[in-house]
C-alpha cells in the first residue's frame, strides 16, 4: 500500500494556492518574493515527507537550505507592498543573505550551532516584520484599498508563522538532544495539521471586520493646519473626481492624484479621522453603494462594483463594519421607510 505522507499533502495545497493566485493580475498577485515563497514552502513540504516518511535521509540537507531563504523572502515580499523604507544597494543585500551567510559560516566552523542559529533566524525576521507593519494597514502603500486590512492581518500572521516554524525547530532540536529524534516524526505530523487549522483559522479571520481593534491603534487626534489642508484635498478628489470608484486604488496611487506623499496622506487621515486611509476610502465607497441601493433597481452585485468593489466578502465586510447592516437588510430598510412615508 502506497504511503503518502502528511507533508505531501500540504505541498499539494500550497501548490494549489499558487496556481490560484498565479493567476490573478492584480498588483497583489504580481509578487514575486510571495510567490517565490509558496513554491519553497511546497518543495520543503516534499523534502521533509521524502525524510522523514520514506526514510530517505540525505534530502535533510537540502531542505537545510531552504529555511535560510524563506525568512528574507517573506519581508521582501512586505517591502515589495510598500511597506519599508528605501535601503542602498549594499544594505539590502546584507540584509536578505544576512541568513545564508550565518549558516554557511557555521556550516563549516559550528555546525551544533546551526540549529539554534536558525530558530534566532526566524524570531529575527519575525519581529522585523512586526516592526514594519506597527503603524497598520496604510504602510501598504502598493495594496489596494479593499483589500488593505485583509493583507496587513496576512502579513501579520506570516509573522506568527515565522515564530510558530521557530517553535517546531526547537522542539525538534529538544527531541533530538533527548530522545535521539524518536518522536520527530510526530512533532512534523501535528505541526503540519496545527499549520492547517491555524491557516483556516487565519483565512476566516481575515475576512472578518476588526475596526474596533484598528481603531484602537490608531495616533492620537491631534491635527495641523497641514493635515487639514491634506484631509480637504483627499476628499475633494473623493467628492469631484470619485477616485473611491477605481477599483485598484492603492494609497501611492492615491498620492500621485493629489500629489501629496503618501506618509502625509496617511497620517493626515489617521489624525483628522481617527481611520486608516483604507477605512477613510472605503467609507465613500460604502456611502456610494447605500445612494444606489435606496435609489436604484440594480442588483447588489451591481452595486458592488460601481462602489469601487471586486468581491462581496470584502463588500460585506466594509457594509457591515459601516452600518451594522446587510445591503440586502439596508434595501428592506430604505423601502419600508419610503412605503412609510
Amino acid at each position: 500500500m502506497l504511503f503518502v505522507p502528511l507533508p505531501f499533502v500540504v505541498a499539494l495545497l500550497l501548490l494549489l494556492l499558487f496556481a490560484v493566485v498565479a493567476r490573478r493580475d492584480d498588483e497583489l498577485a504580481a509578487n514575486r518574493p510571495f510567490l517565490a515563497l509558496l513554491l519553497l514552502c511546497a518543495v520543503q513540504s516534499v523534502l521533509v515527507g521524502l525524510r522523514l516518511g520514506y526514510g530517505l535521509q540525505w534530502f535533510g540537507y537540502v531542505a537545510l537550505v531552504i529555511p535560510t531563504v524563506m525568512p528574507p523572502l517573506i519581508y521582501a515580499g512586505v517591502r515589495k507592498l510598500g511597506a519599508d523604507t528605501p535601503r542602498r544597494g549594499p544594505a539590502l543585500v546584507a540584509f536578505y543573505s544576512f541568513p545564508a551567510i550565518v549558516i554557511a559560516v557555521l556550516a563549516f566552523a559550528w555546525r551544533e550551532a546551526i540549529d539554534i542559529a536558525m530558530i534566532l533566524i526566524q524570531i529575527t525576521y519575525a519581529l522585523a516584520l512586526l516592526w514594519l507593519l506597527r503603524a497598520g494597514p496604510d504602510i501598504l502603500r502598493l495594496a489596494p484599498f479593499e483589500a488593505a486590512q485583509p493583507a496587513h492581518r496576512a502579513v501579520v500572521f506570516a509573522a506568527a508563522a515565522l515564530c510558530f516554524s521557530a517553535v517546531i525547530d526547537a522542539a525538534v532540536l529538544f527531541d533530538f538532544g533527548w530522545n535521539r529524534g524518536t518522536h520527530v516524526g510526530l512533532i512534523v505530523s501535528v505541526a503540519n495539521v496545527v499549520g492547517l487549522f491555524v491557516l483556516g483559522t487565519a483565512a476566516a479571520a481575515a475576512s472578518r471586520n476588526s475596526a474596533a481593534g484598528e481603531m484602537a491603534e490608531m495616533p492620537p487626534a491631534i491635527d495641523t493646519a497641514e493635515d487639514r489642508d491634506t484631509a480637504a484635498r483627499i476628499h475633494e478628489l473623493m467628492q469631484e473626481k470619485r477616485l473611491y470608484r477605481d477599483v485598484n486604488l492603492t494609497l501611492e496611487r492615491l498620492a500621485r492624484k493629489a500629489a501629496i506623499p503618501s506618509r502625509r496622506i496617511s497620517a493626515a487621515i489617521n489624525r483628522t479621522t481617527a481611520k486608516n486611509v483604507s477605512q477613510y476610502v472605503n467609507d465613500y465607497r460604502i456611502a456610494e453603494a447605500c445612494r444606489l441601493l435606496a435609489e436604484t433597481d440594480l442588483s447588489v452585485t451591481e452595486i458592488m462594483l460601481e462602489s469601487g468593489f471586486q468581491t462581496k466578502s470584502n463588500f460585506n465586510r466594509e457594509f457591515r463594519r459601516v452600518t451594522d447592516m446587510t445591503p440586502v437588510a439596508w434595501r428592506e430598510k430604505c423601502a419600508y421607510s419610503a412605503n412609510s412615508v
